[in-house]
């Protein structure tokens, strides 16, 4: 059978002083250990593409987590002074091609700054700063940290009854998760519905019911697959729904 391919999202970088575009590796290596496709990365580049068309040759798209923030205009706020990295070019990419693969019905998962961007693409909106909202926990890393103690299990999750990811869980309605983001989401989009929610509330899992595998969420999984078996089991999930649309069997939501 002819090998699935998984479009992956790039942010903007620069090294030594050149852009470049680029993605954290992990996503490529769990595209092909453990969803079974070929990972291809899609740049940044906007408008200088034609997106249903690019679309229209993935059988799967994964948006991938980033340092960058999504623009505020985009979700009709103004920017806080504290909101400075953005990436004008990634925004002008995936926000179009999840609307894009939503019509084209292939299979997204959307991971930390994908899940915001799923959510403001069909409408949502985002908190800029969830630190700064009361009675929220400060969701963000400790940068001073190596990525590995960065990435390390930090709170519980309660997954939704009825939902995709208790499904993907076995059932369970609670699962360990990492944490590593300032912003999340706030109005979730019409059509979605919360999937997992951490301790104080703050939403950690959005899907779309009804239709192709769909779903968002605000942790790190891509870190975690090679030894946790929730992580793990997500990237199959999705992996199903992948080779499904690859071989023409439609809607699916989970294996």
């Amino acid at each position: 059978m002819t090998m699935p391919l998984v479009g992956i999202s790039a942010c903007t970088k620069t090294f030594n002083a050149f852009p470049m575009h680029a993605v954290h590796s992990r996503f490529a290596e769990v595209v092909v250990e453990v969803v079974g496709a070929a990972p291809l990365l899609v740049p940044p580049v906007g408008a200088h593409i034609d997106i249903p068309d690019l679309v229209s040759r993935f059988d799967g798209f994964i948006t991938t987590g980033s340092p960058s923030n999504v623009q505020p205009h985009l979700y009709g706020q103004d920017i806080d002074p504290e909101n400075t990295n953005f990436d004008p070019g990634r925004d002008a990419t995936t926000l179009p091609m999840l609307r894009e693969a939503a019509h084209q019905g292939i299979p997204v998962l959307a991971i930390c700054r994908g899940i915001q961007e799923l959510n403001v693409a069909f409408g949502g909106t985002l908190h800029q700063f969830i630190h700064k909202i009361p009675g929220h926990q400060d969701h963000r890393s400790m940068k001073t940290r190596p990525m590995g103690a960065r990435a390390a299990l930090r709170h519980a999750v309660t997954l939704a009854e009825g939902g995709l990811l208790r499904r993907i869980a076995g059932g369970r309605t609670t699962e360990m998760v990492n944490s590593l983001h300032a912003e999340g989401i706030d109005r979730v989009a019409d059509g979605f519905m919360v999937e997992a929610l951490a301790p104080d509330g703050v939403i950690e899992g959005i899907s779309r019911p009804g239709g192709v595998f769909c779903l968002g969420v605000q942790w790190h999984p891509e870190t975690l697959y090679g030894d946790n078996a929730f992580a793990h089991a997500i990237f199959a999930a999705f992996g199903e729904a992948v080779k499904a649309r690859l071989c023409g069997a439609g809607a699916v939501q989970a294996a």
